[in-house]
């Protein structure tokens, strides 16, 4: 009865489960939302510490520091610890500044026109001249200036509000091209049990010509007035890999993407990630400039990453981020908000979510909330009745059932006929040494005539038999072997 119960029990369970309406959706396609969070301004700057051996008059050591800036652009975090991938040519100078402040040190203090540029000059003085060009690196022992250079990168995340400082950040692995990818790490690890938000790498660069994605990055530092660009573009034909690098063209000829996209690349969105329009997933990046914008592949990207020893990851807020942005995207606005709180939770500047909680908190109710029409529709009838039906009817079966096994268990036997006594015969003649102590339970005495007794006793004093049912008695009994009556001595 009981596993009957329990069976049919879990089977109506089954059934109302699979009577409830899906929750789950798809991730929406065609976003931005699901990267933009991840994207960082980063801006890097030529130190340089220079001191000038002056052994024209009375010697002096004149010092000098001087900070070049010499790129600007976007990165993209892939991993929570803060590690980016970013460009070349935004994390190496590829000028000679050592050469720059040699020109700007020797024309400040001897007061002399040199150009503040990269090139080495010559003077008309000799004298001069010759100490300018001991100035010039590489370093020799006869030098007339000790230059230190260093290169310091500072990454603004997207939050609010904005971070005046940064963080700095170092790279450790560049391609040899500037338009090849480099790998950018925090200097100082980043703060917070589970790190920022991470952009999703794509397994590879779409083939069809014409595909559509979306370019998001920033035009300066980010902040109440900068907010994050997004662009929208389509993929040419041939290229991808390498030097060459995707084209971009779009396919109405409405647009000279490659223009576009070269303008936005000089004012800042270089290195910008290329969001495929099928899931959200990083493709590739910006490159290029003036008046062509192309992309490097997501092949370049995870290349640089494998021999940096870098492996993507995505962290806890990511997790909540995505499923919170499904439910929005699927207007379920509802049950997204408790998700963007979640996030601004584990992240309290994260900037895209804390715009999609506000607008989720607008609709909540409303009659875009899909959330809200299913439950008003639920109780209208939406959820069909046969499985209720079908339930129902499995725990009556199994309730009848049951009750028939208890009936068959609690129905009485029939009795069973009692023993009838042995016909009459010679009695059995036991053994005078069997165990004394063994005794046979009768279910019922015999009554043996007065007159079989006196047969039975009066033949042989020396033989006993038993006064209750006759059987012949052995010399050391004291109980009857047959019935269990004792033996009167």
């Amino acid at each position: 009865m009981a596993r009957l119960t329990a069976l049919a029990g879990g089977i109506a369970v089954a059934l109302a489960l699979t009577a409830l309406p899906v929750a789950a959706h798809e991730h929406p396609s065609g976003i931005t939302d699901l990267v933009s969070p991840a994207v960082l301004r980063v801006e890097a700057v030529s130190h340089v510490e220079i001191t000038l051996l002056d052994h024209i008059g009375e010697l002096k050591h004149v010092e000098r520091s001087y900070d070049i800036p010499f790129a600007s652009g976007t990165a993209t975090v892939i991993n929570p610890d803060g590690t980016s991938v970013a460009l070349r040519r935004l994390a190496v100078n590829p000028n000679d500044v050592a050469v720059h402040a040699a020109n700007k040190i020797f024309a400040e203090h001897h007061k002399v026109k040199i150009p503040a540029d990269y090139e080495k000059h010559k003077l008309s003085d000799d004298q001069l001249n010759r100490h300018l060009q001991a100035c010039y690196p590489p370093k020799r022992d006869t030098a007339t200036c000790i230059i230190n250079v260093t290169t310091e990168i500072t990454a603004f995340p997207n939050v609010s509000p904005a971070s005046a400082q940064g963080f700095k950040v170092k790279c450790i692995k560049a391609g040899p091209d500037p338009d090849s990818p480099a790998v950018l790490v925090p200097i100082t690890p980043v703060a917070g049990g589970v790190g920022m938000p991470t952009a999703p790498l794509a397994d590879k660069v779409p083939d069809q010509v014409g595909s559509p994605t979306n370019i998001a990055g920033f035009l300066g530092r980010p902040g109440p007035n900068v907010q994050h660009t997004v662009e929208i573009a389509h993929l040419g034909k041939g290229g991808g890999a390498g030097e060459t690098g995707r084209p971009f063209a779009d396919p109405e000829q409405k647009v000279d993407e490659p223009v576009k996209l070269g303008g936005l690349a000089d004012k800042g969105l270089v290195g910008s990630p290329v969001i495929g329009d099928k899931n959200g997933h990083v493709v590739g990046l910006l490159v290029g400039g003036g008046k062509e914008g192309k992309m490097i592949g997501v092949r370049e990207i995870t290349g640089i990453l494998s021999q940096a020893k870098v492996v993507p990851r995505r962290g806890a807020i990511d997790t909540a981020f995505e499923a919170a942005l499904t439910r929005y995207h699927t207007k379920y606005y509802t049950d997204a908000a408790p998700g963007f709180q979640r996030v601004l939770e584990l992240y309290p500047g994260n900037v895209v979510a804390a715009e999609l909680l506000k607008t989720s908190l607008a609709k909540r109710g409303g009659p875009e909330d899909q959330g809200t029409k299913r439950a008003a529709a639920e109780p209208s009838g939406s959820t069909p009745l046969w499985p209720f039906i079908v339930a129902a009817a499995i725990l009556f079966l199994g309730a009848g059932g049951g009750a028939y096994l208890l009936w068959r268990r609690r129905t009485p036997d029939k009795s069973t006929e009692l023993p009838q006594p042995l016909a009459a015969g010679p009695p059995l003649d036991l053994d005078d040494g069997a165990n004394q102590t063994v005794v046979v339970r009768r279910s019922q005495s015999f009554q043996v005539a007065p007159q079989q007794q006196q047969v039975m006793t009066a033949s042989d004093p020396s033989i006993k038999y038993c006064t209750s049912c006759g059987m012949r008695l052995g010399q050391a009994h004291r109980f009857c072997g047959y019935c269990g009556h004792p033996i009167e001595t």
